[in-house]
């Protein structure tokens, strides 16, 4: 094994088409969906010009996702998954070209702009869960972290490169262009997906009413897997800092807009950054400790940020946050598939998606309350704090999740065409 593989771990893609031509096509997906979330804003700014109308976004986005990240958890412990991505895909594209086609038509239909939203948002959310367990399905349990921070890195990448190329886009051409490039590389994503084996749940469940609770009291109910979404918990909800960005930024460096950006960016550097390094974290075996520890460094890294007052502090801080946020939501991903039985894999895996989807915004909420009672900076600091004790008490509280292991042999997998 050579240094580089060492570093960076690309195991997954050097031996697996299967996953190669799923990452492929899952990247470009990726790049087209942060077009089209600039796109977005962007004309519902232009229809309304009315910022409680563009929170209203949001929230058309929101709902439809925690309603059928759990529904398509349900479908996806019960169909072949694989159809199931094909069909959800199927409605996204047709969603995106309705984006497009309302934009370069000039309709002017605020309404109509909800609607488009809403529907790719529940199709994509249905089909999310179902998605989450390709990258096990595929690939031999010692390689499953390294495809999921080889996952997290082409979203990294999008994050940092689509926004910007978003707005080139709308200047030049409108809306419409983001909207198609997305319908677009959906269309690439559905042709990764359809190259796939079909890919039937062991023990496949009924669809009934009450399938739903079965997958929460699952989570539950299993130690190792509460825990890790409980340190998510800590991170996001008591500790989230993207709503103190503006006020931090009036408050130390004049409200510059370029600086705001700079903290986004800040972030999705260090993700990439640990996404190029993920060899120092995907091999480790201790997954439950790999995404403790990474969650206190997230913590440490705002308390940091909330005390920094030289700008170059502040983006270290936010750098480093980053990293440590890639590294933790890439132990959790592995260490959740891996702990999870086939046969619920896809309930559990709707649970994940409704977690990664609504607990950041709870945070950014407590966020922003807690600056409005008190200061900003004070809002920071105690939110990385609390992040800290929780993750504190989890660790000495849940020792399967101190001594989860994943499995140990590292042969190299046959390839799967």
């Amino acid at each position: 094994m050579s240094l580089l593989e060492r570093v960076f771990d690309i195991r997954p893609l050097r031996t697996n088409p299967a996953f190669r031509r799923l990452w492929v096509s899952t990247s470009c997906s990726s790049f087209g969906y942060q077009l089209a979330t600039v796109a977005v804003l962007a004309q519902s700014w232009q229809l309304t010009g009315d910022s409680v109308a563009v929170g209203l976004v949001g929230l058309v986005q929101a709902l439809p996702m925690v309603v059928g990240g759990l529904a398509g958890g349900v479908l996806a412990d019960a169909l072949d998954r694989r159809g199931l991505v094909l069909v959800t895909t199927a409605g996204q594209v047709v969603a995106a070209s309705g984006l497009a086609a309302q934009a370069f038509a000039q309709l002017d239909s605020f309404a109509l702009l909800l609607t488009l939203v809403g529907v790719q948002s529940g199709c994509a959310a249905l089909g999310a869960p179902a998605r989450r367990t390709f990258v096990v399905t595929l690939l031999p349990e010692q390689q499953v972290s390294a495809g999921l921070a080889l996952s997290n890195l082409s979203f990294q990448a999008a994050m940092l490169v689509g926004p910007a190329l978003g707005g080139v886009a709308i200047a030049t051409w409108g809306p419409g262009a983001c909207y198609a490039a997305d319908a677009g590389s959906l269309v690439i994503a559905a042709y990764g997906v359809l190259r796939l084996p079909a890919m039937r749940p062991t023990g496949g469940t009924r669809v009934r009413p009450g399938t739903v609770v079965q997958g929460l009291t699952f989570v539950a109910r299993t130690p190792v897997i509460a825990g890790a979404f409980l340190t998510d918990v800590c991170a996001t909800v008591l500790a989230m800092p993207i709503a103190l960005f503006p006020a931090l930024n009036d408050e130390r460096f004049s409200g510059d807009p370029r600086t705001l950006g700079w903290f986004l960016s800040a972030v999705a550097v260090g993700g990439l950054v640990a996404g190029f390094l993920s060899g120092s974290f995907t091999r480790s075996r201790r997954l439950g400790v790999v995404q403790l520890v990474a969650a206190a460094v997230w913590g440490l890294a705002l308390v940091g940020f909330g005390l920094a007052t030289p700008l170059w502090l502040a983006l270290a801080c936010l750098a480093v946050a980053g990293a440590a946020d890639t590294v933790s939501v890439v132990s959790r991903g592995a260490l959740v598939q891996l702990a999870t039985p086939d046969s619920h894999r896809g309930r559990v895996s709707g649970v994940e998606f409704v977690v990664g989807a609504s607990l950041p915004d709870l945070g950014n909420f407590r966020a922003g309350a807690v600056a409005g009672a008190t200061s900003p900076a004070f809002a920071a600091v105690s939110g990385g704090l609390l992040c800290l004790g929780g993750l504190g008490a989890l660790a000495v509280g849940n020792k399967s999740l101190r001594r989860f292991r994943a499995e140990t042999s590292d042969r190299e997998p046959d390839p799967v065409a």
